[in-house]
């Protein structure tokens, strides 16, 4: 009797532990289809072309010879965001929508903690239209950081901060990224976003990501081209207006509302322009 007992204490236990290792948490509806999808990529990338993509091609004299000299393609932009929402949480729901459609490589929330939720090597949902010098698909060659901010009143918390720096360590030493190559959602598409809204660029600056200017600023040029200027930098010129907006959104933060540049805003933009030289 004891032993009957006994083995039907083990099989209760037993499907409990399999009702626990089924469960996966919080995320186990997210996590198995970010599996399935990860795996179908990998499915992709082990395909030899002869089958998978050279047979499309309409034409009979073709043939597949492999060469050895091949990488995974990588990240060479890091484009930073607020997600303009009331929590981390909030956020992850908002990633975790296949309807809305949006994602980010990471989000680091206000205590600094840090939320990785696309591989680096795949292309999140980040980005949408825009352009950066001759770039128009970001999506494709950046990594993504979203940071817990409502984009109006929030401040930006020295933890988060630090946990930004930390992050962009990595990257740029993971996948040497260019300094000047560390960017604003404002910055490739100035004409419909504002973020990271007042966001400290000198203290990454500081850090080596992206640039920022020495004083005392330099007197400008007679001949100076601020079109130009912006150009170079970065800027798609073709709304100069909202090539001009973006820029102050990431150098000046004042002073937003006017496309005008002062004698102080041009002195900034020359001292920019002169570190892409």
């Amino acid at each position: 009797m004891r032993t009957k007992m006994w083995k039907n204490s083990l099989i209760y236990f037993s499907f409990l532990f399999v009702l626990a290792s089924c469960g996966g948490g919080k995320y186990a509806t997210t996590e198995k289809i970010y599996k399935g999808k990860a795996k179908s990529f990998s499915e992709l990338y082990k395909g030899v072309p002869d089958k998978d993509q050279l047979e499309k091609i309409q034409f009979n004299d073709k043939t597949w010879i492999a060469s050895p000299n091949f990488g995974v393609r990588k990240p060479n932009y890091v484009m930073i965001h607020h997600t303009a929402q009331n929590s981390l949480d909030h956020t992850v729901q908002t990633f975790h929508n296949q309807k809305v459609g949006v994602s980010s490589h990471y989000v680091i929330s206000r205590d600094g903690k840090i939320v990785q939720m696309v591989n680096d090597l795949y292309r999140a949902h980040h980005a949408g239209l825009g352009r950066w010098g001759n770039d128009t698909d970001m999506n494709s060659s950046s990594i993504g950081i979203e940071l817990d901010n409502n984009g109006t009143t929030d401040p930006w918390p020295a933890v988060q901060i630090e946990s930004l720096i930390a992050l962009l360590d990595y990257l740029k030493d993971t996948y040497n990224i260019p300094t000047a190559n560390f960017i604003g959602h404002m910055d490739y598409a100035p004409s419909r976003k504002i973020d990271p809204h007042n966001f400290p660029w000198e203290r990454l600056a500081e850090a080596g990501f992206g640039y920022w200017y020495e004083q005392p600023l330099e007197e400008v040029p007679v001949h100076f081209d601020p079109r130009l200027a912006l150009r170079v930098i970065g800027y798609d010129v073709s709304d100069l207006n909202a090539a001009i907006r973006g820029f102050k959104q990431h150098y000046i933060r004042e002073n937003l509302d006017s496309t005008e540049l002062t004698a102080v805003e041009l002195r900034v933009l020359y001292a920019i322009f002169k570190k892409y030289l």
